[in-house]
């Protein structure tokens, strides 16, 4: 309808560019081949005359090249993107969220269960003479120790629960909409676990946890945190490898 003399490639890029950015490589890579197969019969019906024959299948290579290698790039752009937030999220020794997830994740679970009056849990867990470990064996045998217990807190917990390593041996888990007794059967497992993957690996590591479950948890993160942190150092000083619960309403 316009001829040859106005320009449309912006209108074929979007729909490619688009559907690489929403829906994936694969899908970028079809709307490449429609779109580069729409221009050529749009210049085959419009009665282009070129000086070759050739040209016009030479011209749908090019353009079919050129979409092709903008959605590559967007590919690329958007796992590297996908990746650096990962990263921005994760500990880099276990994989478990960091503690700036931590407080994002908890703060909307706080105001959730504020407003819906469901129970939340937290627990905070620190690791008996972890450093005898370091001391004696070497840091890669303390970071395989670390990176074995956040295996087992990943293989135990939910997808809406949100674990976390705040630093060195100490780890917490929040348990999303979570009363006091299933919170009991998840760290007694995970207490479990990790006593079981210590005796297998000569290990001489316990765990002591600290467990509070709120009916209505408080507004901040760190208050919620406190009081898992002195429940886990009760635990401690009442002689390790326990784990002290407490019901707050």
């Amino acid at each position: 309808m316009t001829g040859e003399e106005i320009g449309f490639s912006l209108f074929y890029l979007l729909p490619v560019s688009f559907a690489t950015w929403r829906t994936g490589k694969w899908t970028g890579i079809l709307f490449c081949f429609a779109g580069a197969t729409i221009w050529f019969f749009a210049d085959i019906i419009g009665s282009h005359v070129y000086s070759h024959p050739v040209i016009p299948y030479w011209n749908a290579l090019i353009r079919l090249g050129f979409f092709l290698i903008v959605s590559s790039l967007l590919t690329k752009l958007k796992i590297s993107l996908s990746h650096e937030k990962t990263l921005s999220r994760t500990d880099s020794l276990t994989g478990l969220y960091n503690t700036r997830a931590f407080y994002d994740f908890a703060k909307t679970e706080i105001q959730r269960s504020r407003r819906f009056k469901r129970h939340l849990t937290i627990g905070y867990m620190d690791l008996d003479n972890f450093k005898t470990v370091n001391d004696q064996l070497g840091h890669s045998i303390g970071d395989a120790l670390l990176q074995s217990v956040a295996e087992i807190i990943r293989d135990n917990t939910r997808a809406v629960d949100i674990p976390v390593r705040p630093g060195g041996d100490e780890f917490a888990i929040l348990l999303t909409e979570t009363g006091i007794e299933p919170a009991h059967t998840v760290f007694l497992k995970i207490q479990d676990k990790i006593l079981e993957t210590m005796q297998r690996n000569r290990w001489p590591v316990t765990v002591s946890i600290g467990s509070v479950t709120y009916k209505n948890p408080p507004e901040t993160v760190d208050d919620m945190l406190r009081k898992a942190d002195s429940l886990m150092y009760s635990s401690k000083n009442s002689g390790k490898n326990k784990i002290i619960y407490e019901l707050v309403d």
